[in-house]
């Protein structure tokens, strides 16, 4: 018989092409070849590890006959479990965030998944957290046993009992630079285990995202919790440490703006013809930002997690771009108004202060909306209008905590974003936004007001 013929999906896993880039890469010295996973029968690089993690717990007596296999998880790794679970006869419930694409969620339900959707926006250890609702869970159900990618070894030794040797074999020793997204870890840390005990001069590059604490923690040894907050990229970037991510094996953390992430995801799929998801977009514009570090005659490796029919209602979709501020457009950008002066740096309240002090706070600066911080984290805001109503209504609110009466937090947006966009993210029940610089790390506070003045 063939080689390529199988017993089940299972073994198709694996052995996935490298491919060299072209045009998105232009102006870079080395050569880079993407590792791309999509090849894989359910679409991602998460199949490797997600079948690991399963045979290792059937070995183990962890995960019995007819049992549950429970996990948090962006979509891949729920993929990867569940093709897992239909061919070996276990039931999956997955637990997944708001921020994920619909499409991941739907083709977890197609494989006969239940899946749970928890709230982005809170702490690893708020009970509503996918982490944590998924712990629940798994001593809620009988028979049940939760992978958690995070922590799991399987995770990272998928990777580098199988990635890492492709990679290696596919470049014949000659590969010098490794870029990964980084999320769990299991793929990077594998991978650049393997690669690195052959070739110590290997440099691994992790992509990260802003919004998560990785790269300052590695540069700093510091967990800062001032790092975090939404941001809208999937699949990399965290707000813990995973007990997978071995920051030994990670020589530099590159960030990328979700921005960025978005627009160089489209440009693989239209200059590449590789169709691939966000993750894609964010090691190619970190390779971008590393390009520097790259020489003639060096061969660098990027690894595509997983697939862009995953991202078809957003990356995909010029209407959720736009609504986004990522679309390109004429025009004077969100810098030009910070350049002016029309908005200044960020000032807010804690939510800990009056509403006295709020209301005191606002009429010395003549704001008319104001930030809301916990430790100098933002979660929350204050019109001026809210504020005044509250206090007339009742008088006493005034001695209350900023947090009684705060409303929804104002959203991040992008520096870059074009002025034309901007007009649209700015109504009634959202009056401000919050532009990010992000290489600078400054925040400004941008109104109505702001942005039909530059209009």
């Amino acid at each position: 018989m063939s080689k390529n013929v199988h017993e089940s999906i299972l073994s198709a896993i694996g052995n996935t092409p490298l491919v060299r880039l072209h045009k998105v890469v232009e102006g870079i010295s080395a050569k880079v070849y993407a590792k791309v996973e999509t090849f894989n029968p359910g679409h991602s690089i998460k199949d490797r590890m997600a079948l690991r993690m399963v045979e290792e717990a059937e070995r183990k007596g962890l995960l019995k006959p007819g049992g549950t296999i429970i996990e948090g998880t962006s979509g891949n790794t729920g993929m990867g479990l569940a093709m897992a679970a239909i061919v070996k006869g276990y039931k999956c419930i997955f637990t997944t965030t708001d921020k994920q694409s619909k499409e991941k969620v739907d083709a977890l339900r197609a494989f006969g998944a239940e899946v749970i959707v928890c709230p982005t926006d809170v702490d690893p250890e708020d009970p509503r957290s996918y982490y944590s609702v998924s712990s629940r869970l798994e001593k809620e159900t009988p028979n049940a046993w939760k992978a958690n990618q995070y922590d799991n070894p399987s995770n990272a030794a998928a990777h580098y009992e199988t990635t890492g040797p492709e990679i290696w074999d596919q470049t014949e020793g000659k590969i010098d630079h490794l870029v990964v997204g980084v999320g769990t870890g299991g793929t990077i840390c594998g991978t650049a285990k393997y690669l690195k005990e052959r070739k110590p001069g290997v440099k691994i590059w992790g992509i990260d995202t802003y919004g998560s604490v990785f790269k300052k923690y590695k540069e700093t040894g510091v967990f800062d919790k001032h790092e975090i907050y939404p941001y809208v990229t999937e699949g990399i970037g965290e707000d813990f440490l995973p007990e997978n991510v071995d920051f030994s094996l990670i020589d530099h953390f590159e960030k990328v703006t979700d921005r960025d992430a978005a627009l160089w995801t489209r440009e693989i799929v239209q200059k590449e013809g590789i169709w691939v998801g966000n993750s894609a977009g964010s090691a190619i514009a970190g390779l971008r930002q590393l390009a520097s570090r790259f020489k003639e005659g060096e061969t660098v490796v990027v690894i595509f997690h997983d697939h862009g029919t995953r991202y078809i209602g957003k990356i995909f979709n010029p209407e959720w771009m736009r609504a986004m501020g990522y679309e390109r457009e004429g025009g004077p950008t969100a810098r030009e108004l910070v350049k002016t002066k029309k908005v200044t740096e960020l000032v807010g309240v804690e939510e800990a202060d009056t509403v006295e002090q709020a209301a005191v706070r606002m009429r010395e600066n003549d704001f008319s909306q104001i930030p809301v911080l916990r430790s100098g984290r933002i979660v929350g805001s204050l019109s001026e209008a809210h504020v005044y109503g509250r206090m007339v209504s009742d008088a006493e609110i005034r001695k209350q905590p900023v947090r009684a009466i705060m409303q929804k937090a104002f959203r991040y947006v992008d520096i870059e974003t074009p002025v034309k966009l901007l007009a649209g993210m700015i109504t009634p029940e959202s009056p401000a936004v919050l532009v990010r610089d992000f290489p600078a790390d400054k925040t400004y506070i941008l109104t109505g007001y702001d942005v039909l003045a530059a209009m």
